[in-house]
């Protein structure tokens, strides 16, 4: 998030600035807050990016920028499904891109656990059907597995939010970096936007607080820039950069295929994609209009063109985004110096009234403003889209029952170990529907995939309990 430039250090300062943007509200309760308290709102007022904040006042009444994404023109993107060969081809492009030195992985971690029912960075939640290992512990052991294989080293940005920034920094350092070296592992914060009343006005949710909320996680490219993350990419030789999001354990971190593609493609982004569930399935799908990739938000597709069916029976707009990415370095310097789209949405939020009080309200009274991360696309040059199998990288934790659950990520986690296991020639038993009759778990480290495995199970082993391969 960019900032006004201006330091804030008196009430006079901070009047002159508010009056100046019409915002002179945020200190009608200057007389009565203490020393600590008029310090706290000083340094939100520092924080205001009031270009941004203009934006958002142009935006309120037009609705969001996103509903004129679809228009006349608009048909699905190209989508590449590789052959053996250029796979193959690929991952030779991939290894040697990682084992230079060249890759570097970006996590956006900034949620919280809340809609689990857990208490903490969402990436603290644990998730293996056997050990629980938490979301973080896995993807660590990922990112571990692959510089021992491939002897290199890999920079992990973690994005933060200020609400778990303090929390994951800690829950890291007491379980030891999960095996990582600490000077890799680089954490930074997301930017944090004020919310607007419909004339314009940014809220106070007590007398000497601004409610903020998230910029997006388009937010995540100003946020390396602010924090100094992409000079430090530049100074550790990087030139391709995977990005995730925590709450999917399924994800195959910095793919030599996925990464050895995008390099052959000579891409500015890569878009990893896969074959939506219906039409009414919440992903965003990937469209080009006049020569310029897209992501085209679920909500944003009209029904009749989400519905829409080819000859073969498939839908039209087939493939979905779900934010797995490959960014040239290049690309994200020059993205950090451009102005994304705003999406905006109507929310209720809580909001201090004329005696001071805290309210919250029972209807919609404010609108949110963020940047999506796929609005970068059509100022690519060339865009990979890559189509993915979701039950080989897709299983996210969202809900804490339901679709996206616990339940339904540690099923997916040991369907998907139970194929390998196949794949090596081991038999699995399962019940009369097919589901793995014992709980699998495979710790990264001791296997990526099926030829890591492959090469460790001994010649005798058998599925006969409960499976932990550590």
């Amino acid at each position: 998030m960019e900032t006004t430039q201006v330091t804030i250090d008196s009430y006079s300062d901070a009047k002159e600035l508010l009056d100046r943007h019409g915002q002179g509200q945020l200190l009608d309760f200057w007389d009565k807050l203490s020393d600590t308290e008029r310090s706290a709102l000083l340094s939100q007022i520092e924080t205001l990016d009031f270009p941004s904040i203009a934006r958002m006042q142009s935006m309120l009444g037009q609705g969001d920028a996103a509903q004129a994404a679809f228009g006349a023109g608009t048909l699905p993107a190209e989508v590449m499904t590789p052959s053996e060969q250029e796979t193959a081809d690929a991952i030779n492009i991939g290894e040697s891109s990682l084992s230079e030195g060249r890759v570097g992985v970006i996590l956006v971690a900034g949620g919280q656990g809340s809609r689990l029912g857990f208490d903490g960075p969402k990436g603290a939640f644990p998730v293996a059907p056997i050990t629980n290992a938490t979301l973080f512990e896995i993807h660590c052991h990922k990112i571990l597995r692959l510089e021992e294989k491939y002897d290199t080293q890999i920079p992990f940005y973690v994005m933060t939010s200020e609400t778990n920034n303090k929390p994951t920094h800690d829950f890291f350092a007491e379980n030891n970096y999960f095996g990582l070296d600490p000077e890799r592992v680089l954490f930074f914060i997301q930017g944090m936007w004020p919310t607007l009343t419909g004339e314009g006005k940014i809220i106070l949710d007590s007398p000497h607080h601004i409610f903020m909320s998230p910029d997006g996680h388009g937010g995540t490219i100003t946020a390396l820039k602010n924090s100094g993350a992409l000079d430090d990419m530049a100074s550790r030789g990087l030139d391709t950069l995977f990005y995730f999001q925590v709450d999917n354990p399924l994800i195959e971190i910095a793919d030599p295929a996925f990464i050895g593609l995008h390099a052959n493609t000579g891409a500015d982004v890569s878009v990893k994609v896969c074959a939506k569930r219906d039409a009414g399935e919440g992903l965003g799908v990937v469209a080009a209009r006049d020569g310029h990739n897209m992501v085209i938000e679920y909500i944003d597709l009209p029904e009749e063109e989400a519905a829409a069916t080819l000859p073969d029976g498939s839908l039209k707009f087939l493939y979905g985004s779900v934010a797995i990415h490959v960014f040239s370095l290049g690309f994200l310097k020059q993205e950090a110096n451009a102005e994304l789209p705003l999406h905006v949405a109507h929310k209720k939020v809580p909001y201090c009234n004329a005696d001071g009080e805290t309210v919250r309200p029972g209807e919609p009274n404010a609108f949110k403003f963020e940047k999506f991360i796929f609005d970068v696309l059509p100022d690519a040059n060339t865009v990979l889209n890559l189509a993915f199998a979701r039950e080989e990288e897709f299983s996210p934790v969202k809900n804490a029952t339901g679709a996206d659950s616990p339940e339904t990520t540690q099923r997916d986690m040991i369907r998907k170990y139970s194929r390998w296991l196949e794949a090596c020639g081991i038999e699995v038993p399962k019940d009369d529907s097919g589901t793995p009759v014992y709980k699998i778990e495979i710790d990264p480290r001791f296997a990526g995939n099926v030829q890591d495995l492959r090469s460790k199970l001994p010649q005798d082993f058998a599925v006969t309990d409960d499976v932990l391969l550590v």
